[in-house]
């Protein structure tokens, strides 16, 4: 029996771990939280943190793993990558590459490098660095940690008079101790971000979302709303969608999923981040059910050495909302329920997935980790999402104690 290993364990890997066992595959868990959810699916669990390179490794070595993933877990994937080097194991690319990939500081030098678009930025370990070099962006900034996902420790900064205390949010939320400093792009319509895929470095499904922000939440760079299809330009998705290919090109990447976050500012398109893992937010399962392709399947598939499935380019049936469940402005406390108006329930709601449940405690959306959930919903226009979506807080009760 094959093995397969995956790094992190929260919900978002339940969906893999189910899938891997319908291949037939013995399934290890790897993170050193013993009591995330996901370690309940698995077939062993491995208390090591994922971000431990050397010690993945051996524990890698010592269970003899046919492939590793870091699915939906953006810490994780150096580490994956690294192991299945070391190991000659399949992934989407050389270890050298993700780690570009992963760094966002690496990855906008390899942007500019190599003329793609790509906005002034600068990536620093000291606070001091940065404020030296306040005239050299274009105000308002981003200032986010070089290795962090889900924005966390994301802020935007309208002066330099608050840089300083933006850079120390966000090296708290670092890893690596590394910050990114960068001008702040008005969107000509939305955000996307989307998972794709590539066999032998040949991009052959990309899709492109409108990703929502929530102005009212405590994080409001935090996605709340992500829409398929995109409204974004079939120029500018042809644009990227080029940009993308000859990037996998030129880092020589081979097979796998990635997720995807681009814009368009200024008409000019951007990439903005590629990640060789599938999204957090149940994007992958989201894009199943709308594009009728199963990313998972065929990344387990790439990772354990089975032949993938052709992956066809295919068109939304419909127009789906994934909503972000989460707490409004400053709003916390013990949850007793969440509820949706049975009318909306009937007609559009999909999927259910609750992350909590009553007797939890409930924090602010301060980033990703602070979500609810997720609830998928189905519509037969645009027009028809966007009216409904539009009064979600009416339909929606979040009900505290």
């Amino acid at each position: 029996m094959k093995k397969l290993m995956i790094l992190g364990g929260s919900r978002y890997a339940i969906p893999v771990i189910k899938k891997a066992h319908e291949l037939g595959l013995y399934v290890i868990t790897c993170d050193y939280l013993p009591d995330n959810i996901a370690h309940k699916y698995s077939d062993e669990f491995c208390d090591i943190s994922i971000i431990e390179k050397e010690k993945v490794l051996t524990a890698a070595k010592d269970r003899k793993i046919d492939g590793i993933i870091s699915f939906a877990c953006d810490p994780g994937v150096v580490t994956a990558a690294y192991v299945a080097e070391k190991m000659n194991l399949p992934f989407q690319g050389p270890y050298d590459s993700v780690c570009v990939l992963q760094d966002k500081g690496r990855f906008r030098g390899f942007l500019t490098e190599n003329d793609f678009n790509c906005p002034h930025a600068g990536s620093y370990k000291k606070i001091e660095e940065a404020l030296t070099d306040i005239d050299v962006y274009n105000w308002p900034v981003i200032v986010k940690p070089t290795d962090s996902a889900g924005s966390k420790g994301v802020t935007r900064v309208e002066n330099p008079k608050g840089l300083e205390k933006a850079i120390q949010i966000a090296i708290k939320e670092s890893h690596n101790g590394e910050y990114l400093v960068e001008d702040f792009l008005t969107f000509d319509g939305y955000h996307s971000s989307a998972d794709a895929f590539t066999i032998d470095g040949k991009l052959v499904f990309i899709c492109y979302s409108d990703q929502l922000f929530d102005p009212e939440a405590d994080n409001p760079y935090t996605p709340a709303y992500i829409i398929w299809p995109s409204t974004m330009k079939k120029k500018h998705q042809n644009a990227l969608s080029s940009d993308i290919q000859r990037l996998m090109s030129t880092l020589d990447m081979k097979t796998g999923i990635y997720n995807i976050e681009t814009c368009v500012s200024g008409d000019k398109p951007y990439i903005m981040e590629v990640s060789p893992r599938g999204g957090g937010c149940k994007i992958a399962e989201l894009q199943q059910m709308a594009y009728g392709v199963d990313l998972i399947e065929n990344e387990i598939r790439m990772a354990v050495g089975m032949d993938v499935k052709d992956i066809p380019q295919s068109g939304c049936d419909g127009h789906w909302c994934e909503m972000i469940v989460h707490a409004g402005r400053g709003q916390s406390g013990v949850l007793e329920s969440v509820t949706v108006d049975e009318d909306i329930k009937k007609k559009y709601l999909k999927v259910i997935d609750l992350s909590v449940k009553p007797g939890d405690y409930v924090y602010p959306f301060t980033g990703a980790n602070r979500a609810l959930g997720d609830m998928f919903f189905r519509f037969s226009t645009r027009d028809e999402l966007r009216e409904i979506m539009s009064k979600s807080k009416e339909w929606l009760h979040i009900n505290l104690i």
